[in-house]
């Protein structure tokens, strides 16, 4: 065996080492020529990209990007590498005249665009349904556990703002201009009761038609803003408003002048004072309802008695001494010559609205009222073969009493003996019974049933109305000479005493027309319940406590829940609770639940003098009417009807929300844009206003 040094030795000798030599050779002379190769050709140009071979891990980091050679000191057409920035190595050297131009090369190819980073999924909404897996309606409905509409709620700096020029498409939207403000004769202005144009075009007014509604043509639409009189301040509140009100607020001093011996009101200093008196109870509203219970205790003001009507009501001192006896009472009276009577009702913070017994049925429900009363309220009921009581049998409700308190009552002149008697043979064809009749006053009560009617001679005037008659329908709806036919054949459902009848779903509640049969009691107390959520979260982070509220209007009422969670938290106002004609008629059962409602069509103004409510309250109103009626109409109604320094609260579509909002804007409204409790995500926004006290 060799040892390993001579095996070195053979190799040095072999051709091992000629292949080494050859091969160190070759290498040299390729550094060489790569080295010097710049001199006579453009220098290379290298594109590398997120397809390039990487690894995996540096594919996922990198950007496109274009690497140079060394080879400074030859120019390259840019152009060639537009589509990705470019990082050199070394600055480049200004382009020399004796180097060719660069070779046609085809454009790289466009770099890959990273990948938007993953949108994370919505929050789930915190309000739970109140359909089961099984498409029951659920008994445990929840809008939310503690805090769930903290989103509601949110501080100015922290709400969810949406840009002034945002459309509903996200584009841009005009911007609107400030309504003027109206001429200072316009300050009462109620449209459809002030058009005198179209009232001297009445062919007749015998019968009360200039008291009834004649709205504007569309091109005589309100289009400014209605001033407040000078020297317009806070409304006092309630309830010291019963008993006084500003005189600069109501400058009217005529029903002083005409009403004042009658203990109606007075004016001292720059206040007018209420004494509680009327005309048929100079002596105080409290002595005469005391009266009243004495007469029939069955009536149980705050218990059986709830809602009532009172007809002609002056300025509404029997509806306001009621209220201490937990009775709600709609005041009503014509625009005549007492003409601001419901003006100082609604200032005093009363329940009230402007109407007349004329021609039309009254924008009421049949079976509304418990209680309908007429002190001297100057209705001839008997004229037109009764068709002005038939109007309140059909507002009264089953087994409900009629209170008249007139001339006619105590009165022995013939005339007035006259006309008793013609009240007498009327209400007993109308199957009323006579409960009581002492001093200036006579008690009728209406039947339960319509076994009373179906027994008459059928030669008996004033006939039932046909089957297919609705007695709730009375959206510009002719009186009728016929009685309301009672529902079924039995006695009527009576509600249930007060308060137990506000949370209860109501009889009636069955025959509202509507896409959910089986499942509107679960409906009820689901609406019930999320009003009363959302009321909780306004108490709690805006101090709701604090405002001064007082006259309210729930301009979309459903089944009354928002006016019911006033009521559950003790706020001491009341709420008007209007359904539009558009949408299923639920007044009777806001009126079952002792509540007060009208119908009403918001493309039409709305019965009340200017400055009448405190809030303004519209769910998803603005959605359902922007195809019927114009929004800047219903909204410059609402700046008309709302108090300086009153609120408007509006849920409803974002984009409706923002179209809104530049609207309110232009009326001089400060509005805020906030998120539901549903979150940042939710289709719906909550439009938070607040009306200026000076403009």
């Amino acid at each position: 065996m060799k040892p390993l040094g001579a095996h070195g030795a053979d190799l040095l000798r072999g051709p091992h080492l000629i292949r080494a030599a050859v091969l160190a050779f070759a290498v040299a002379v390729a550094f060489l020529v790569g080295y010097h190769w710049p001199d006579a050709s453009p220098r290379l140009i290298f594109f590398s990209s997120a397809s390039s071979a990487a690894s995996p891990r540096s594919r996922s980091s990198r950007s496109p990007a274009v690497a140079l050679s060394p080879n400074s000191n030859v120019s390259f057409d840019p152009s060639l590498i537009s589509t990705a920035p470019a990082t050199a190595a070394a600055a480049p050297a200004p382009p020399t005249a004796s180097a060719p131009p660069p070779p046609s090369l085809p454009p790289p190819p466009p770099p890959t665009p990273a990948p938007p980073p993953p949108l994370l999924p919505p929050p789930p909404p915190a309000r739970l349904g109140i359909v089961g897996d099984d498409g029951a309606m659920r008994d445990d409905f929840d809008v939310g556990g503690a805090g769930a509409n903290d989103t509601d709620l949110a501080t100015d700096e922290a709400a969810s703002q949406v840009p002034a020029d945002a459309g509903a498409g996200g584009g841009t939207r005009v911007k609107i201009g400030r309504f003027p403000v109206c001429p200072e004769s316009m300050r009462e202005y109620i449209p459809c009761l002030d058009n005198d144009e179209e009232i001297r075009r009445l062919p007749s007014t015998e019968r009360g038609e200039r008291f009834e509604r004649h709205c504007p043509a569309k091109d005589k639409v309100l289009s400014c803003l209605v001033p407040a009189p000078k020297g317009y301040k806070a409304p006092i509140p309630w309830p010291r408003s019963r008993d006084e009100v500003w005189f600069s607020n109501v400058p009217h001093t005529r029903l002083v002048d005409d009403k004042g011996g009658q203990n109606w009101i007075t004016k001292v200093k720059d206040k007018f004072r209420f004494p509680g008196g009327g005309t048929q109870f100079i002596h105080g509203a409290n002595q005469y309802l005391d009266q009243i219970s004495q007469m029939v205790p069955d009536v149980a003001f705050g218990s059986h008695t709830r809602v009532v009507l009172d007809v002609g009501c002056g300025v509404a001192s029997f509806g306001a001494y009621l209220l201490s006896r937990d009775v709600l009472t709609l005041s009503i009276a014509p625009k005549d010559v007492h003409e601001n009577q419901i003006q100082f009702a609604l200032e005093r913070g009363v329940p009230a609205m402007v109407a007349a017994f004329a021609t039309h049925r009254l924008l009421y429900p049949s079976q509304a009222f418990d209680f309908i009363h007429c002190s001297r309220c100057r209705i001839n009921w008997t004229r037109d073969d009764g068709i002005l009581l038939l109007e309140v049998n059909r507002l009264l409700r089953a087994g409900g009493y009629f209170a008249w308190a007139a001339q006619p009552v105590y009165k022995h002149e013939e005339a007035q003996q006259e006309a008793w008697k013609e009240m007498e043979d009327l209400t007993s064809r109308l199957c009323w019974e006579l409960v009581k009749k002492e001093g200036y006053i006579a008690m009728w009560r209406k039947p339960l049933n319509n076994s009373c009617y179906m027994n008459r001679d059928p030669a008996v005037k004033p006939p039932l109305c046909d089957i297919d008659d609705n007695p709730d329908d009375v959206w510009y709806v002719n009186l009728k000479a016929c009685i309301s036919r009672l529902p079924g054949n039995g006695e009527v459902p009576v509600p249930f005493p007060w308060p137990t009848r506000l949370m209860e779903p109501p009889k009636r509640l069955q025959g509202v027309a509507m896409d959910a049969y089986s499942s509107k009691n679960e409906l009820f107390k689901a609406e019930t319940k999320f009003w009363d959520e959302i009321l909780e979260g306004y108490i709690r982070v805006f101090k709701w406590r604090k405002f001064k509220l007082r006259n309210v209007m729930d301009m979309r009422a459903g089944f009354g829940g928002f006016a019911a969670a006033l009521i559950n938290r003790k706020f001491d106002c009341w709420v008007m609770n209007v359904v539009p004609v558009s949408e299923p008629n639920t007044l009777p059962v806001i009126y079952d639940r002792g509540l007060l409602g009208v119908a009403h069509d918001w493309c039409e103004p709305f019965d009340t003098y200017p400055r009448t409510y405190d809030l303004l309250h519209a769910f998803g109103l603005f959605s359902k009417e922007q195809k019927r009626c114009n929004i800047s109409s219903i909204l410059l109604e609402m700046d008309r009807i709302l108090r300086p320094g009153g609120r408007a609260y509006i849920r409803d579509r974002k984009e409706v929300v923002q179209e809104i909002k530049e609207i309110t804007n232009a009326m001089g409204w400060r509005a805020t844009i906030r998120d539901t409790a549903e979150g940042p995500y939710a289709s719906r926004k909550v439009l938070m206003c607040d009306k200026p006290m000076v403009r």
